[in-house]
């Protein structure tokens, strides 16, 4: 686990395989990706123009969920597939509700650990750490995390935007509920999922894209999505369009996605 005080190797980054993280990069207007993640995120505008509004609705759910659980007391964050850092990040965004707040991310792209030193830059107070690992190892990850978690203690787990690049034949569901086993009465777990509707002739279109790019892809439906929470409560307003989940927490105004597109948000509380 790589933390505040430790320096990091340099990581060796496939730069010959888009990678989603830094796609997202890309269409957030990035500067950390290269030309195999810009050819394939360009095929995908091309298909669904609205995908720069996702990443950016993506990224502002991700500030509204933690700002609001930190505010009511959640202290303790798990961020798997954290993607390249975008100001302000998870952790400045809980710790400036809470100095004190511990973070862990995650992610499997090297390129994130090239930046750990960004990441890393948390309050006196708090913990700030990063383990490179994938989330089809879920142990490894919570092993990994438990230097700096307490999982006595309620966590709030972040998978956002990660979940439709895991398939059922990975195990999507199993894996999500060895990391949700871990967590204490309290602990509350965050989702962002690309949907669709059947019978949308881009899923072809784009699911093409992404498999010719060596890239999964899972999209699912509502229902699909909320068998992740398991027997999780799911917070008001329940698992809706990422830009409408709590839009009045926004520190600023964000655009609002139009109804063609199928992309959800939720935040769901083990009791």
């Amino acid at each position: 686990m790589s933390g505040t005080n430790e320096s990091t190797t340099s990581p060796v980054i496939d730069t010959s395989r888009p990678h989603p993280a830094r796609m997202y990069d890309f269409w957030l207007g990035g500067k950390d990706n290269y030309p195999v993640d810009e050819e394939l995120g360009r095929q995908v505008l091309a298909i669904e123009p609205s995908v720069r509004d996702v990443a950016r609705a993506n990224r502002a759910f991700m500030r509204r969920a933690t700002r609001w659980a930190a505010s009511h007391g959640m202290r303790q964050f798990l961020d798997i597939g954290t993607g390249i850092p975008t100001e302000p990040n998870l952790h400045q965004v809980a710790q400036a509700v809470a100095p004190e707040a511990r973070v862990v991310y995650c992610d499997n792209d090297p390129i994130v650990l090239a930046h750990a030193e960004a990441l890393m830059r948390g309050t006196p107070e708090g913990a700030t750490a990063y383990v490179q690992a994938d989330v089809r190892e879920p142990r490894d990850i919570l092993e990994q995390a438990s230097e700096v978690l307490d999982f006595t203690r309620p966590v709030q787990l972040s998978l956002v935007a990660l979940l439709h690049f895991v398939s059922d034949e990975q195990g999507a569901y199993e894996l999500v509920g060895t990391l949700t086993d871990a967590l204490a009465p309290g602990s509350q777990l965050v989702v962002t999922h690309a949907g669709y509707t059947p019978g949308d002739a881009r899923l072809g279109e784009v699911d093409d894209q992404y498999r010719a790019g060596g890239i999964t892809l899972a999209l699912r439906t509502r229902e699909e999505i909320a068998r992740f929470f398991g027997d999780f409560e799911i917070l008001e307003p329940g698992l809706v369009g990422a830009d409408r989940w709590r839009p009045e927490l926004d520190e600023s105004p964000q655009t609002s996605l139009p109804d063609s597109v199928v992309f959800y948000g939720g935040v769901a509380r083990r009791t």
